[in-house]
């Protein structure tokens, strides 16, 4: 379905973006990102979200809903229930936000990224809202990474990342509930996950439902603490995404004080999650790491070593 789901995704966004059947001349359509689990394409201001095969469609609705109606966090889907779907793959109407420019790190919005999460953290979830997926996407990035081992040469950043997954609870690894919460949670933070709202003068807003439900509020800041804690994020970005946070009155760390007896076990797991990722890349490509991609095996090295 990967092979040929471009083509089938092109004429859905196409016509989503053009109703009336009216001849179009707004330019091609563009990829936005392709991948075995994702595939994203927009035609002039309408975007198209193939999702992951298999992807549980109540579940996909129930987190489209909660999207809906909170459209001062997401931006809201075009439709309430996926479009359509192909084969096993769930499609998703989207209009099109402008992104975080990657090239202006300076510019980067720390702080409405931690007012968003904030915002949504407050907000009661609606009976029957899924588990937030945070812990079995990680689990999922461990699993790539145990099956391009499988078929690589052993490799020394292997054993510190697999050592510092075992250390993480068992809730971290996505093998327990997550510990008594029923907080809304995004699932899935980072700055890539942020659109400008195409009306005039719009602001940011959150993107990609995919992660989103109820669990442990501290996940959804675990990227940014974890790459702050890797020295891969300057402590001024940190220190303002965190005092954003704390003065829109997000639940997941305390107002003041030390936040990171919450943070620990979920930047670990980011921590393990990203450099699994990234090992099971640098595999696959038959590459060395990037200076990067070591931080974080050294980082896995510091959390369980041997």
């Amino acid at each position: 379905m990967t092979a040929d789901v471009i083509p089938q995704l092109t004429a859905k966004v196409r016509a989503a973006a053009h109703p009336d059947a009216a001849p179009c001349h707004c330019g091609a359509t563009i990829t936005l990102a392709h991948r075995p689990d994702t595939t994203v394409l927009r035609h002039a201001e309408t975007v198209a979200k193939a999702h992951a095969p298999g992807t549980d469609p109540t579940a996909l609705a129930l987190r489209l809903a909660t999207a809906a109606h909170l459209p001062d966090v997401f931006l809201p889907p075009l439709t309430p229930t996926p479009a359509t779907v192909l084969g096993t793959r769930p499609v998703t109407l989207w209009p099109y936000g402008r992104p975080v420019d990657p090239d202006a790190p300076d510019a980067a919005p720390w702080e409405a990224a931690a007012t968003l999460l904030a915002r949504l953290h407050r907000t009661p979830p609606a009976p029957g809202t899924p588990p937030m997926r945070g812990p079995a996407k990680a689990a999922h990035a461990m699993g790539r990474l145990r099956a391009a081992l499988a078929t690589s040469a052993k490799h020394p950043a292997a054993p510190p990342v697999l050592r510092a997954w075992s250390a993480l609870p068992a809730w971290a690894r996505g093998e327990a509930p997550m510990p008594g919460t029923r907080t809304l949670c995004h699932g899935d933070l980072h700055l890539g996950q942020l659109v400008r709202h195409p009306a005039p003068g719009g602001s940011w807003r959150l993107i990609d439902v995919d992660d989103l439900g109820v669990g442990v509020p501290a996940w959804d800041l675990a990227r940014p603490a974890s790459w702050y804690a890797c020295g891969l994020l300057p402590p001024d970005d940190w220190t303002r995404f965190l005092t954003a946070y704390r003065a829109a009155g997000g639940p997941a760390v305390p107002a003041d004080g030390d936040p990171w007896p919450a943070l620990d076990v979920p930047a670990r797991a980011l921590t393990v999650q990203t450099a699994a990722r990234y090992l099971a890349k640098a595999l696959a490509a038959d590459r060395p790491l990037d200076e990067v991609e070591q931080s974080l095996i050294d980082a896995c090295t510091r959390m369980a070593p041997e």
